[in-house]
């Protein structure tokens, strides 16, 4: 496995645009469009907010029941949540619209929104937006890139990435792209991603490899502790690299699966450390637990901790901020028999161990905690299991952005 550079449009057959649509933002693209020359399988995962917007409602239809899908639109600055059934009516006008610019049936195109949560779409704009991407659409790395920025909200950069592997000697290549700052605390996957691939695999193989992906992967970060209403994870595979399908486990899938994790873990990294108002990216690794759901709790707990994160931004070495969230996690463990450290580009420092605080320099510790990346290593010498949690530091600057998020 290799990583190469682009994004959606780099596997065979996968097209993409990006335009400006007005739909709440000016002077910036704020729809985006990826589109498949051949029909594709899809997976997908989606909030487990019982408040879902009107786009999640549609996907989940045609994950489940569409013979096959061609297209993604989606929109920033207007999420289509808490919108009644105009919501859903904006849906199949939307889909219906591009499917007739794309020639292809309306039941082939999923739809996302994200956004101001209660405002209604703007149609005219909206299918003013479909016009212009569907003249628009290439297979260029540009092209791909326009679609990752059209998605952002208060995201500070675009989430894009490529790699290529081989399934029976074929190149397989599987590119992805995100968005996400804020209302970042998934329970299935996080905000918008949208996966595509060339890979030839069955339907029920590629559903089964997503969901277990997540779990270690989207579902382990956390930015504010607010599950979105839109959250949404899609891949689309149009299986035009001509590898033989996929349609049970053996080295194929496996390998399929370690791509797949490498590009979903790229994203949730770059999603968590561009959290809104974010300097650094926070990241706890556990090792040592008794099981690995203990270790994903004990990990999450830690970079969900409000004090924890605020520590992280003031490059403070409180360690027994972590130790209480590690504490009040659910996880059963020996506080006594804990080892934390600090972890980061500028070094490593071991800061407590046997029930007490180690001997250790302030100004190393600053040190450490001031990298633009951050690791809180926690061996809880109760097993074998590990699991790692991305999250962010928490800055002035995420109040002011939520503060002022509709005006």
């Amino acid at each position: 496995m290799k990583q190469i550079e682009g994004g959606v449009t780099a596997a065979k057959g996968f097209q993409a645009a990006g335009a400006e649509a007005a739909v709440k933002y000016q002077n910036r693209k704020d729809m985006a469009l990826i589109y498949s020359e051949a029909p594709c399988r899809v997976a997908g995962t989606f909030t487990s907010n019982l408040v879902k917007a009107a786009p999640v409602q549609w996907d989940k239809q045609l994950v489940e029941q569409a013979p096959f899908v061609q297209a993604v639109v989606a929109n920033s600055g207007i999420a289509n949540a808490c919108t009644g059934g105009q919501g859903m009516e904006c849906c199949r006008a939307e889909a219906e619209y591009a499917g007739k610019l794309l020639g292809i049936p309306a039941r082939a195109v999923l739809v996302a929104s994200t956004g101001v949560i209660g405002m209604q779409l703007p149609m005219d704009r909206i299918t003013a937006g479909l016009e212009k991407l569907a003249a628009a659409k290439s297979g260029t790395l540009q092209a791909g890139h326009d679609a990752a920025r059209a998605i952002m909200t208060t995201d500070t950069v675009p989430k894009e990435i490529a790699v290529q592997v081989e399934l029976g000697g074929r190149t397989v290549t599987l590119g992805g792209m995100c968005k996400g700052s804020g209302m970042i605390h998934p329970n299935m996957c996080t905000m918008l991603a949208f996966l595509t691939t060339d890979a030839k695999i069955s339907k029920e193989m590629l559903q089964k490899a997503l969901s277990a992906d997540v779990v270690d992967s989207f579902n382990m970060i956390s930015v504010d502790g607010d599950t979105s209403t839109n959250d949404t994870l899609l891949i689309l595979a149009n299986g035009l690299a001509g590898n033989e399908e996929i349609t049970a486990e053996g080295p194929d899938y496996d390998a399929f699966c370690q791509a797949l994790h490498f590009v979903t873990t790229f994203l949730a990294r770059k999603m968590a450390g561009d959290g809104e108002g974010a300097t650094a990216l926070f990241e706890c690794r556990v090792v040592g637990a008794a099981s690995k759901q203990d270790a994903r709790i004990l990990a999450k707990s830690v970079i969900c901790s409000s004090l924890s994160k605020a520590a992280i931004f003031g490059h403070d070495a409180n360690f027994g901020r972590f130790l209480c969230a590690l504490g009040y996690s659910g996880a059963v463990f020996d506080p006594e028999n804990v080892d934390l450290y600090f972890e980061s580009e500028a070094g490593s420092l071991h800061i407590y161990s046997a029930g007490c605080a180690l001997d250790y320099s302030e100004e190393e510790a600053t040190k450490i905690l001031s990298a633009p990346e951050v690791t809180v290593l926690a061996d809880m010498h109760m097993g074998e299991a590990e699991a790692i949690a991305w999250g962010c530091d928490l800055s002035y600057d995420y109040v002011r952005i939520n503060a002022d998020y509709r005006s």
